[in-house]
Parts: C-alpha cells; sequence; structure tokens
C-alpha cells in the first residue's frame, strides 16, 4: 500500500489552492425520498444539517439548475447558512440544457455570485456516451462564455465524470475546455473489498490526475463523487454495511479531506438500493464522520 506522503504530495502539485484550503461537502438529491421536490425549508434543513456534523461541512454539491427549482429554492437556503454551492447543470436534451442555464443565469441574477463554488456542466455523461467530447466541450465554454457576459469570468466551469471515462484518449478535448476536472470514483462498484478501497481509490485518482496534467497541466482534479454504501447487495468482493461505510470513510474520506475539494456521495438516499447515504431518516449520522 502506499504510504500516505507518496499519494498526497503528487496531489497536492496537481489540485493545490495558494492558501491550501479545500472545499468539503456532499453531494445533495434535489429530491426527498419520497421523491417529493425539496422545499426551501427543506433544503435549509440540509444545510444546516452539514453544518452539525463533525467537520462543519460547508459546501454542497447539486446536480441541477432547474430541475425541482433546485436553485431557485436552494440558494436562498444555502446564502443564510453560509453554505456555498457546486453548481450542476444537465447537459444532454437541448430543452433540458436550455432550462439549465436560464435557471443558472436566473439565480446569479438575483443572488449574485458569492454562494457559487464552481458550476459542472453535465455529470457522467461521457460515461453514459449520451455526448461526445466535442459537444459537451462546446457546452462546456459556452457556460463560461455566459457568465463572463455577466461580469463573472471568475467562476470557474468544468465537468463531472468517471475516472474511466477521464483516462479514455478520445474525452480530452473536455478536458481542455476545463477549468477543473471533476473526478468520481467507486470503488463498491469496481467489486474491490472495503479493506483494499483506498487503494483502489487512490490508483484511480492518480490515472485521471496523471491524464489530466499530460492534457492541460496544472488543472485541478476535483473529488466530486464517492463513497460507501450501508446497504445493498455484494458487488464482487465489495459488501455493504454500516461498518464498511464506516472504515470507507475513516481511510478514504479522513485522507482525502486534507488534499482535495471534496463532494462525498451522499447526504441521504435511504429510500435506494444500494443506498450510500450517511444520514439517517431522523437526520442523524449513521456511522461516525469525525476524522
Amino acid at each position: 500500500m502506499l504510504s500516505s506522503l507518496a499519494w498526497t504530495l503528487p496531489l497536492l502539485l496537481s489540485i493545490s489552492t495558494p492558501s491550501a484550503a479545500y472545499w468539503k461537502g456532499f453531494n445533495i438529491p434535489a429530491n426527498l425520498p419520497s421523491g417529493a421536490c425539496k422545499t426551501r425549508e427543506d433544503w435549509a434543513r440540509d444545510f444546516s444539517t452539514l453544518h452539525s456534523l463533525p467537520g462543519d461541512f460547508a459546501s454542497a454539491r447539486l446536480f441541477a439548475s432547474s430541475d425541482c427549482g433546485t436553485l431557485a429554492n436552494a440558494v436562498p437556503a444555502a446564502i443564510a447558512a453560509n453554505t456555498k454551492l457546486l453548481v450542476g447543470a444537465w447537459a444532454t436534451d437541448n430543452v433540458h440544457y436550455e432550462a439549465e442555464k436560464k435557471a443558472l443565469l436566473q439565480a446569479i441574477q438575483q443572488y449574485g455570485t458569492g454562494w457559487i463554488v464552481a458550476v459542472s456542466v453535465g455529470s457522467e455523461d461521457l460515461y453514459r456516451n449520451d455526448h461526445s467530447a466535442s459537444a459537451l466541450a462546446s457546452q462546456i465554454r459556452e457556460v463560461k462564455s455566459l457568465l463572463c457576459e455577466r461580469g463573472a469570468c471568475g467562476i470557474e466551469v468544468g465537468h463531472v465524470d468517471t475516472w474511466t471515462a477521464w483516462v479514455d484518449p478520445k474525452n480530452e478535448d473536455v478536458i481542455r475546455a476545463c477549468d477543473f476536472v471533476g473526478h468520481d470514483g467507486y470503488p463498491y462498484w469496481e467489486g474491490a473489498s472495503v479493506e483494499g478501497g483506498l487503494n483502489a481509490f487512490r490508483t484511480n485518482l492518480e490515472k485521471t490526475r496523471s491524464v489530466v496534467n499530460r492534457v492541460k497541466p496544472g488543472t485541478w482534479v476535483w473529488v466530486t463523487e464517492t463513497g460507501w454504501p450501508v446497504t445493498g447487495a455484494n458487488f464482487g468482493a465489495a459488501s455493504s454495511s454500516i461498518a464498511n461505510a464506516q472504515a470507507y470513510w475513516k481511510s478514504v474520506a479522513c485522507e482525502i479531506f486534507q488534499g482535495a475539494h471534496t463532494f462525498w456521495y451522499t447526504t441521504q438516499d435511504f429510500a435506494s438500493s444500494p443506498s450510500f447515504g450517511v444520514l439517517g431518516p431522523d437526520f442523524k449520522p449513521l456511522y461516525d464522520l469525525s476524522c
């Protein structure tokens, strides 16, 4: 197993900020476990809960801008809670994409940009083969241009995808278009045991980092999704349980929080199988989230 120092130093060279401060948050869905859209009050409870957890999580990743009125409801709640948002804008389906851009620009017009961490155009589109690299790269550049026209040139715009998509040479146009690269990696879905989870995660993150540094040196690689399920079917050598989710958190989360912008998957999804959520229906942690 690689030593912590051997892994962290090259990662820091790739993605560190001058102040060595990193965003640390969770992916948060726009729907309640029942499927209903979240209200502003629901978002307020989400953000308040994040701040109450060990480590005081002050940022979150949202998957969409228009779906369920995500930004219309989440942004005022985030501002009130002093929470910053990695904003998602779905890139597939032109009608949907146009609605996403409109919702994002409306939120900026109403609330400014102080609540934004960055913007991700699309999520795992390359993994699903929903888009060509050239088409997605064009959308990323378009969103950057739209933001700049509104005086928000400083907002970073990138894309979130699986590590397998990032290391595919046919997707390098997307890397060139990105201000940041969002890396999704799940050793569970690769059938790794939780004991081998840290090594598997490190190995795949290093693969992404290596390609990004070659294609567009200096571009930061963010960890935008990873986690371990508390319930659900076994997958190869991977098995879900609260104990295994705890072990993965202690080995992976507690390390990457020190060396990368990180958004863990996820807060609540107890109605799903497998379920990766760290919070139960009562909004209390299912396991120890301290580091």
